[in-house]
C-alpha cells in the first residue's frame, strides 16, 4: 500500500498529476533548453526579465542577420499548455519560435507567463498584459530601459499577437483589454494568429457530442485551472457567454484562426471564425484547416510538410505589412 504521498488524487492527463498530500508532479513541459543562435535556422535568442516586480520573463528572437536600418515586423507570442505546464524554454516551443522567426523574418517575444495552481487565474493573463504593456512602452522617446533588440529591429507599427491553444485565447482576451485600455490610443495590434485555439463550452457542439471522452477530459482540465461556479461557460473559456465582450469590438485590423482536423477544439475555432465574420467586426478573417492533424501537430512534428505549410501560411499573415491585405 503506498502512502498519502504516492496516491494520485487527481490525474490532469496529459499535463500534470496532483498527489493527496498537495504535492504536484508535472508530466509534460518540464524540459529546457537554453538560448543562444540556432544553426539550423540561423535565429538568435536570449532571455530577459521584463516585469521585475513579479518576476515574469521572456525569450526573444531575431535573425541572426539583419540588412541595415530595415525594421522588422514584432510578434508577441502566448504558448499553450492549458495555462498549466509548458514555458518558452520548452524545446518544442523554443524550436517551433526559431523556425517562424525563420521563416516570416520578423522579431518574436515568447512570454513565460506564470502557471497555474502555483498562480490561479487570472494570472497568466495579468502577466501577458504587463508584458504587451512593457513592449508598448518601447514607443515613447524615453529609451533608457528599453530593449536593443526592439529599438534597433522592430516596427513597433507592425505587432502581432500569437499565441496556439491556451496562448490563443490569451491573445483574443487581450485584444479586448488594449480597446479598454490607455493603450489603445497610442499601440495597435496589426493582427492576431490564433493556433487550434483553446475555447470550450458547457454544452458540445459539433464533433463534440460525438466524443464524450475527450469532452469529459477538456472539462477536467478547464475545471481545475478555473474552479468557479461558471464552470466550463466562465468567460475566460466561452467567448459567447452573457457578459462576454461583443466581437465586433476586437482590436485589431485582421484575425488568422488555424484549427486542426481531427482536435476536439476544432469546431469552437470554426464557431470563433464564423461568429467573428459576422459580428460586423470590420477587419480581415482568414480560416485555415490542417487536415488529418491533431491538436498543436506543429509543436510536436515540426518537419511534417503539414507543420511546414501551417508556418508558411502564419509567415505570409505575419508579412501582410504596414496594413497591405489588412482592412483598416
Amino acid at each position: 500500500m503506498g502512502s498519502d504521498t504516492s496516491e494520485v488524487a487527481l490525474d490532469l492527463f496529459p499535463y500534470l498529476k496532483v498527489y493527496k498530500d498537495g504535492t504536484l508532479e508535472r508530466i509534460a513541459g518540464v524540459e529546457v533548453v537554453p538560448p543562444g543562435l540556432d544553426p539550423q535556422t540561423n535565429v538568435l535568442s536570449k532571455d530577459i526579465l521584463i516585469v521585475p516586480q513579479t518576476g515574469v520573463s521572456a525569450r526573444i528572437y531575431r535573425p541572426n542577420f539583419v540588412i541595415k536600418d530595415q525594421k522588422l515586423p514584432f510578434v508577441v507570442y502566448f504558448h499553450g499548455g492549458a495555462f498549466c505546464v509548458a514555458s518558452p524554454a520548452f524545446p518544442n516551443y523554443h524550436n517551433s519560435l526559431n523556425k517562424l522567426v525563420a521563416e516570416a523574418n520578423i522579431v518574436a517575444l515568447s512570454v513565460d507567463y506564470r502557471l497555474v495552481p502555483e498562480h490561479p487565474l487570472p494570472t497568466a493573463y495579468q502577466d501577458s498584459w504587463a508584458a504587451l504593456q512593457w513592449v508598448a512602452s518601447h514607443k515613447e522617446e524615453d529609451g533608457h530601459h528599453h530593449e536593443g533588440w526592439i529599438k534597433d529591429y522592430v516596427d513597433l507599427d507592425q505587432v502581432f499577437l500569437v499565441g496556439d491553444s491556451a496562448g490563443a485565447n490569451i491573445a483574443h482576451h487581450l485584444a479586448f483589454r488594449i480597446k479598454e485600455s490607455d493603450l489603445g490610443q497610442s499601440f495597435k495590434i496589426l493582427g492576431i494568429g490564433m493556433i487550434h485555439p483553446y475555447f470550450w463550452g458547457t454544452n458540445p457542439i459539433g464533433s463534440e457530442t460525438a466524443d464524450g471522452l475527450r469532452k469529459e477530459l477538456v472539462d477536467k482540465w478547464w475545471l481545475y485551472v478555473c474552479p468557479s461556479d461558471k464552470g466550463c461557460d466562465d468567460p475566460f473559456i466561452n467567448p459567447f457567454v452573457d457578459g462576454s465582450p461583443d466581437l465586433a469590438g476586437l482590436a485589431c485590423h485582421g484575425i488568422l484562426v488555424i484549427v486542426a482536423e481531427k482536435d476536439i477544439l476544432r469546431d469552437r475555432g470554426r464557431f470563433y471564425y464564423d461568429k467573428l465574420v459576422k459580428s460586423g467586426w470590420r477587419g480581415k478573417a482568414e480560416i485555415m484547416e490542417n487536415e488529418s492533424e491533431d491538436h498543436v501537430f506543429h509543436i510536436f512534428n515540426p518537419d511534417c510538410d503539414k507543420a511546414k505549410s501551417l508556418m508558411k501560411r502564419l509567415a505570409a499573415f505575419l508579412n501582410q505589412g504596414s496594413g497591405k491585405g489588412i482592412v483598416e
